[in-house]
């Protein structure tokens, strides 16, 4: 069952770990121009949901994940199959990139 992190909740939970989270990106490349998320300390990485079946294998499973899209919608999905893969610390960024915007850093373009 994929587990769900608020946007408010985010800085602290990656703070909580003592391996470093790592921020997945799972949108396409334009929507990474438009817009990204930066928690200070925390590596992104961009990886659209299309190509991760074919390089998930590049993540490490022991490493904390946290997925996020615009809406949480295609994350969630990503979980899911990141989990099934064996992938025990992976997360949804409840709402995505868009929650982030309106909740946590209003700085963030929405579109």
């Amino acid at each position: 069952m994929p587990v769900q992190i608020n946007g408010a909740d985010l800085q602290e939970f990656c703070r909580s770990w003592a391996r470093p989270v790592l921020l997945l990106d799972v949108r396409e490349p334009w929507e990474a121009q438009l817009a990204s998320l930066q928690v200070p300390g925390v590596r992104s990485q961009l990886m659209p949901m299309g190509q991760v079946p074919a390089q998930f294998e590049t993540l490490e499973a022991s490493q904390p994940i946290v997925c996020y899209c615009h809406h949480g919608v295609r994350s969630l999905q990503v979980v899911a199959f990141l989990q099934r893969a064996g992938f025990e610390s992976v997360y949804n960024l409840a709402g995505g990139i868009d929650a982030w915007s309106t909740e946590v850093d209003p700085a963030v373009p929405r579109y």
